[in-house]
């Protein structure tokens, strides 16, 4: 009896033991998740656990180069994913703001999940992050881009890899002739969307709530939010965006898979054949899609990165528009109300990146044409401006800053909540240096990992910028408000009132747009 009773309170403990691993609130989670190719385990640290380097599609080498991303081989013993995979394959840039944490290879379609340690009585937001680099550099694995800080305020954080430069944006007639019923050119971004699905059918067993997902990028991935937000092979797939710094006009004189650009540029196509021609490899069938396909990762690299992009435009077209993923210029597709109804967040930064030259002021206002005299009294009243920074202000608001509150009317226009922001905080440490907030230094303060950023520079003021900054994103992410207790109201965009959130030195502070003017004349430009 006593043995019998013995075993009783043994499988009594053991049931609790497992009910109270999935329904008690505090329990702390196993590491080890069933996903539909195989069980991962992850690494626990400071309350959170992490899972890295998971395959989310087969590595794309091969016969699988220049396809679309293919399902994963499945495993069965447990996948030790502690450690990011590779980035993909790149020339690394060598003033990146976030360096790359591996070593790039075309082997690389893997992404990373945070989540709280911690059970949770019901499914998390999930947010789902898509990094820059001009879609030629760029990846997972930077410090900058850890995800912590975000599964700590409540949500599972995804990073994911996905192809770059001409292993991702590339076509030939060969390509088109191999499979002319499949999706052509666009292969990052096809990355993207499948990255994505993956999510919609995998998070739940990590936490993350598969019907709650906002989507995140800057530059590049900015772009690639626009892009999420404008083609129809991303319905349903999540429910909120955020874009930082990603543009939403034109002015990537983006090329046409088939066909030549109104703007002159050749068909990605025609730019592919160019890339072969100057490899040795001539013709368009298959014979000459396997040289294209047995070339080494280097030489299609080719010494492409963020520094050679302009001088490679001939070899190299970037995202293209293909008339399926990419349908048409951002800016036609907003003002047609082609986006998904969906509330966003944009914005970019006080000293943004653009592209404007001129030997004289004269020759920069002259490209305003009949607003000319107005560009010069919204950039330049008293004529003392130097001309460097009167192109370089130019530039950022026909690039980034007026397609931010173009995208930002046209969505709230449309029905949607659009929240404006404009990044203008500068560290402490690079204050007396920076005048404003340059591209991309609003990353590490949006994820809260400015210690890894400014390590022993950081200040209590740079912290308290990023804590509340990370907390507006997650409340985004978690409602679609990203007001919430203790941080100054956000208000929504309204293009009557034009407010929109600045990020400023002495704090996050609603104004109206203090640029409206200098807006107002790029916008004029615009049309």
């Amino acid at each position: 009896m006593q043995i019998q009773y013995a075993s009783r309170s043994i499988q009594l403990i053991g049931i609790f033991f497992v009910v109270a691993t999935f329904v008690l609130p505090g329990i702390m989670k196993s590491q080890t998740v069933n996903t539909e190719s195989g069980p991962v385990k992850g690494a626990t640290a400071d309350g959170v656990i992490s899972y890295k380097g998971i395959p989310y599609a087969a590595p794309p080498v091969g016969a699988l180069r220049w396809r679309a991303p293919q399902p994963p081989a499945k495993w069965s013993t447990p996948l030790a994913a502690t450690s990011y995979g590779h980035d993909c394959m790149q020339l690394p840039f060598p003033s990146d703001a976030a360096p790359l944490g591996t070593t790039p290879a075309e082997d690389c379609l893997v992404l990373n999940i945070w989540a709280p340690e911690k059970a949770q009585a019901k499914k998390l937001p999930v947010m789902f992050w898509i990094y820059g680099g001009g879609w030629v550099n760029g990846g997972s694995s930077p410090a900058v881009y850890d995800g912590s800080q975000f599964a700590k305020g409540g949500v599972v954080l995804v990073s994911f890899n996905y192809r770059l430069g001409r292993f991702g944006f590339f076509a030939h007639p060969a390509l088109t002739k191999e499979n002319p019923a499949e999706a052509l050119g666009n292969y990052g971004y096809m990355d993207q969307i499948a990255a994505l699905k993956w999510v919609r059918r995998n998070i739940a067993a990590f936490g993350g709530d598969p019907d709650n997902i906002t989507i995140f990028g800057e530059s590049a991935g900015g772009f690639s939010v626009h892009m999420m937000m404008t083609t129809k092979l991303t319905d349903g797939l999540f429910q909120r965006a955020i874009v930082e710094s990603g543009g939403g006009r034109a002015g990537l004189n983006s090329p046409r898979l088939h066909d030549p650009s109104a703007g002159g540029r050749p068909s990605a196509e025609s730019i592919g054949v160019a890339f072969a021609k100057k490899n040795g490899i001539e013709g368009e069938d298959a014979a000459a899609l396997a040289k294209l396909r047995a070339l080494p990762a280097p030489a299609v690299v080719d010494g492409l990165n963020m520094a050679s992009m302009g001088p490679a435009a001939s070899t190299y077209p970037g995202p293209m528009i293909d008339g399926v993923i990419v349908r048409d210029e951002l800016g036609a597709m907003y003002a047609a109300g082609m986006q998904h109804p969906l509330p966003m967040i944009v914005g970019a930064n006080s000293m943004d990146i653009g592209f404007a030259s001129a030997k004289t002021k004269e020759e920069l206002f002259a490209t305003f044409g009949p607003n000319a005299k107005a560009a010069q009294q919204a950039y330049d009243p008293d004529g003392t401006a130097d001309l460097r920074l009167v192109a370089f202000e130019v530039g950022g608001d026909q690039f980034m800053v007026e397609p931010a509150r173009f995208v930002a009317r046209e969505v709230s226009a449309a029905g949607p909540t659009a929240y404006e922001f404009k990044f203008s905080y500068v560290a402490d440490s690079v204050r007396k240096e920076w005048p404003g907030a340059p591209h991309a230094t609003e990353i590490p303060f949006v994820f809260n990992t400015v210690s890894a950023r400014y390590e022993k520079a950081l200040t209590d003021a740079d912290e308290k910028m990023a804590n509340s900054v990370n907390a507006y994103w997650i409340n985004f992410a978690k409602n679609g408000n990203p007001n919430g207790a203790g941080l100054p109201n956000w208000p929504a965009y309204k293009a009557d009132s034009d407010q929109l959130m600045n990020f400023a030195n002495d704090g996050p502070k609603a104004m109206a747009d203090p640029l409206k003017i200098r807006l107002d004349v790029a916008e004029a430009k615009a049309k």
